[in-house]
């Protein structure tokens, strides 16, 4: 093992208070398992439902023994106050990776602490992170910037009336739609509705999740995703696509079942696959975004052609999951993508260090 003065000390928060639970338990047990011991000495944080911050000894002794980890890590240990855990000194440089999915973790908030902490973490800062967690919001800014997209309603718990948006939907949609909650991932609370008499469970099934719902409509078309990595001049993986094993790629199809087939690459015109590379970077700087997404899109082959989906700051990071997998396709093997991860975190620390406060 390296001497612990000399590496790096890399904080792996992962847990969470979201529906999205138990997904980062899995994608933190893979790369921690993934990143190199020689360069990193790896301190990995679970947070509670209820929002406490642990300590995972037990995982910390496992990898000081050089044991396997188990294929999803426990959310058990000492309690730590954040604050003092996010301290830090020059001599052992320290860089958080916010392995958290979903509402409180990729949506700003732990970002907000990282900053006023001062300490460099991967992934995007507070706007980029709150914008596209909130699906609504990140298609008012597509829509503004001329990104495309499939049509869509937003629906509002308390100020918005349940007949008026069936009414907008019959209209100006048509079905089936996909009813989402704004701001949650991992195809939590999402429904495919066929007609209207099924709307209003399907907005109730949201509403469990955010108040704020999106109601999108039906897009026959392929499921196109694209990993983009970087800071100011950010690069595009080879595309992916998603073959759902469901009728449409939910929960239990990503993380139960696997029954979801994954092409990588996908099977695209040079044309077609420039193009999509090309949209999700724009997508990717138009967020502002910093570090990595993983940007989805549906493709209307002979109708609207390319349509952005969303983008996810803080996507599915196991081995299996498609944000390493089209890097690995690209020529970017997952340890190296976590050290490269790591670096564009101190480069963007570095820069935003150098901004004044003063007048």
């Amino acid at each position: 093992m390296a001497d612990p003065k000399s590496t790096l000390r890399l904080v792996v928060l992962y847990g969470g208070q979201s529906a999205e639970h138990e997904v980062s338990c899995v994608t933190a047990a893979h790369v921690i398992a993934a990143a190199d011991p020689e360069r990193y000495r790896i301190e990995p944080i679970g947070i509670t439902k209820s929002g406490k911050w642990l300590r995972s000894d037990q995982t910390a002794a496992a990898l000081d023994a050089g044991e396997q980890l188990p294929g999803s890590l426990e959310v058990a240990g000492t309690e730590v106050v954040p604050t003092t855990l996010l301290s830090f000194d020059s001599a052992t440089p320290t860089v958080v990776l916010p392995l958290l999915h979903g509402t409180f973790g990729e949506d700003g908030t732990v970002q907000g602490l990282l900053d006023l902490s001062g300490v460099p973490y991967v992934g995007s800062g507070v706007l980029s992170s709150a914008l596209a967690m909130d699906k609504a919001m990140a298609k008012v800014v597509a829509a503004q910037l001329g990104i495309p997209q499939c049509k869509w309603l937003e629906y509002r718990s308390g100020s918005d009336e349940r007949g008026a948006i069936a009414g907008r939907v019959g209209d100006e949609l048509g079905y089936p739609v996909f009813v989402k909650p704004a701001n949650m991932g991992s195809s939590v609370g999402i429904s495919k509705v066929i007609d209207g008499a099924a709307l209003d469970a399907a907005i109730d099934e949201a509403l469990r999740y955010d108040d704020v719902v999106v109601i999108e409509e039906g897009v026959d078309g392929r499921e196109i995703e694209v990993a983009v990595l970087g800071n100011d001049v950010p690069k595009a993986s080879v595309p992916g696509e998603i073959l759902p094993g469901a009728d449409f790629y939910d929960y239990e199809d990503k993380y139960v079942t696997g029954a979801a087939k994954l092409q990588i690459p996908a099977e695209l015109s040079d044309a077609d696959g420039d193009e999509v590379r090309r949209l999700a970077v724009a997508a990717f700087s138009a967020y502002r975004c910093t570090g990595l997404a993983r940007v989805d899109f549906f493709f209307e082959e002979g109708g609207r052609g390319w349509l952005l989906n969303e983008v996810n700051t803080m996507p599915g990071f196991t081995p299996g999951s498609m944000y390493p997998k089209m890097w690995e396709a690209t020529g970017l093997a997952y340890r190296d993508l976590v050290d490269r991860l790591v670096d564009l975190a101190l480069e963007r620390h570095r820069r935003r260090s150098t901004l004044s406060v003063e007048r």
